[in-house]
């Protein structure tokens, strides 16, 4: 079970901190990541750390989000700073129970209910 928080409603160039806690996850180190999707379109990936804290960026967020995690809480963090309207979307936490820490949505098997980001 993956709970995120921190979503809310900010005004251009403000910050928020998105907060996952994954629970019953048994997979060592897995690839944990955050992805979003606006109203009409597919999820895109935010970004992902894996089981090394190697950390990948979509190129739309790279210098403005910063992504960490938190093994023994099993928990991943999203830092988003510089907040533009185009940010806006349902972001959700996933993780992936297998080797590897692709970009896909569909590579990864368990998600979060979303929270929602609003910058006005």
């Amino acid at each position: 079970q993956l709970v995120e928080s921190g979503g809310g409603s900010v005004l251009a160039e403000g910050s928020l901190r998105l907060s996952c806690v994954a629970s019953g996850i048994t997979y060592r180190d897995p690839c944990m990541g955050w992805f979003r999707q606006a109203p009409g379109k597919e999820h895109e990936r935010v970004a992902t750390v894996d089981g090394y804290e190697h950390t990948a960026y979509a190129p739309s967020v790279k210098g403005r989000f910063t992504i960490t995690s938190d093994k023994d809480k099993h928990a991943v963090y999203l830092q988003m700073d510089s907040l533009k309207p185009a940010d806006t979307a349902m972001y959700y936490c996933a993780v992936r129970l297998n080797s590897g820490c692709p970009t896909r949505a569909r590579d990864f098997s368990e998600w979060g209910q979303g929270t929602q980001v609003t910058v006005s």
